[in-house]
């Protein structure tokens, strides 16, 4: 890679994804010049280009600026969502300009400041989230660079300084092992991404290279029960972990608890967002926040204050008739956890759930856990697999993991969404997936509101 020092020039290809945008951000608020491309307009490009960064949605190169003709000052990001076939991509490629996945260009700005890398395959956009929060609201130095759009800040990038750096370790592609972190989190370790390794043990290691990244052990915290080395977090367990939720109980729809670490209990801290699984993501950031120096008595204000991450269990409707929910969840370890969640805030009422499986190769691995997690609905909507970056399997359609289930669901088409979503008489519906159902959620939102 190019020193970055000498680029003024940076070009961004598939610049509307949620960590392409972020670094997107980053440079241009560090006075460089920033262009990009992407397929689709979205709420997330509109607001970059408000922003002052230029974007083209056709794929031609006719269309590039004429300031990057220079491949001494210029460089080319990208992810390996990209096609082999983007005419711009190969274009950098055949003409010798200095390219770097996203991961890289983010293991280099972040070499040189105290890394807080978060790593999982659940959890981790909500826990980054939370850890940015907590470090700017205390008046920590920190840049986040967040995989969702936090409510508090409308972004998926926070600035308050460069001494610190809150990045999203992804496993994607192996993509976490080039970061450099003095501080990390791993909240699961799940299988997933079974296209990119071949089995629940080879994630499991791929997992356990990133932890050892990590110099000290007392610096990297971990789900206690996994194989590593390091401190321990929990909520509530019969074996105490090193950084626990303690006496947790609901008090007017939040959860209130004592967070217990190595060295003292922080009493009656309140966290607002539904979830086991998200008290688990807040203990874990508050490890950390502790651990990058931040004030413990700063704490319990800064963590109340937090209001979540869009797409993450995001009420767009909540009135006495009932709530809408929308959710990210595209795992079947997630939907358990959003289960969990809603049936502790909404126990005696009735729920549907509205799912967008993501990835073919996703749906065929999971289909068993799928249709289980799903099942525990009491009414469950379908639609069509999300494709994102992949081709169509043969056999393996929306309609295949319908047949899995052991409670009758609905295969729906867009279209028809909303009015199949109004005739429900459950007071809770929630819609949920990692495709483009965000979309749909607009327009039923809409439709329910009218």
């Amino acid at each position: 890679m190019t020193a970055l020092k000498n680029i003024e020039y940076f070009y961004f290809v598939g610049i509307g994804g949620i960590g392409m945008s972020a670094l997107a951000r980053y440079f241009n608020l560090n006075g460089k010049k920033v262009y990009g491309y992407d397929k689709t307009p979205s709420k997330l490009t509109s607001a970059l280009i408000e922003e002052g960064i230029e974007i083209q949605f056709e794929d031609e190169v006719s269309k590039l600026p004429d300031t990057i003709n220079d491949t001494s000052k210029t460089l080319i990001v990208y992810t390996p969502a990209i096609p082999k076939s983007n005419q711009i991509l190969q274009r950098f490629v055949d003409e010798n300009y200095s390219i770097t996945k996203r991961a890289a260009l983010l293991g280099e700005i972040s070499k040189d400041t105290l890394c807080l890398a978060v790593a999982g395959t659940h959890g981790k956009t909500t826990t980054s989230a939370i850890l940015g929060h907590l470090l700017a609201d205390c008046n920590m130095p920190v840049t986040a660079f967040l995989g969702g759009i936090t409510e508090n800040y409308n972004s998926n990038f926070i600035c308050k300084g460069n001494e610190i750096m809150v990045v999203e370790a992804d496993e994607f592609d192996r993509s976490f092992l080039k970061l450099s972190p003095d501080l990390a989190c791993i909240t699961s370790m799940d299988a997933d991404h079974l296209d990119i390794y071949e089995d629940e043990n080879t994630i499991e290691k791929a997992f356990i290279e990133f932890s050892e990244l990590v110099a000290n052990p007392d610096h990297l915290l971990f789900k206690k029960g996994l194989p590593l080395k390091g401190k321990t977090v929990e909520v509530e367990t019969n074996e105490s972990a090193d950084y626990e939720a303690q006496n947790v109980r609901i008090e007017n729809g939040s959860y209130v608890f004592d967070l217990k670490t190595p060295n003292e209990i922080v009493k009656d801290m309140q966290f607002h967002l539904p979830g086991r699984h998200n008290l688990f993501n807040a203990v874990t950031a508050l490890g950390m926040a502790i651990l990058a120096g931040t004030p413990t008595h700063s704490l319990p204000k800064a963590l109340q204050d937090f209001k979540g991450v869009k797409r993450r269990f995001s009420y767009k409707i909540k009135t006495d008739e009932g709530v809408l929910i929308d959710d990210y969840a595209h795992h079947p370890t997630e939907i358990n956890a959003l289960y969990q969640a809603v049936s502790e805030m909404y126990p005696t009422h009735e729920k549907l759930i509205v799912f967008q499986p993501h990835l073919f190769s996703r749906t065929k691995d999971f289909g068993d856990g799928f249709a289980e997690s799903l099942s525990q609905f009491d009414e469950i909507i379908l639609l069509e697999i999300y494709p994102a970056r992949e081709e169509p399997i043969e056999g393996i359609t929306s309609k295949w993991l319908l047949d899995k289930m052991s409670k009758q669901a609905k295969l729906v088409s867009k279209n028809d969404l909303p009015k199949e979503i109004a005739a429900s008489n459950c007071f809770v519906k929630l819609m949920v997936g990692a495709g483009d159902i965000g979309v749909e959620v607009d327009h039923v939102t809409k439709y329910l509101t009218l």
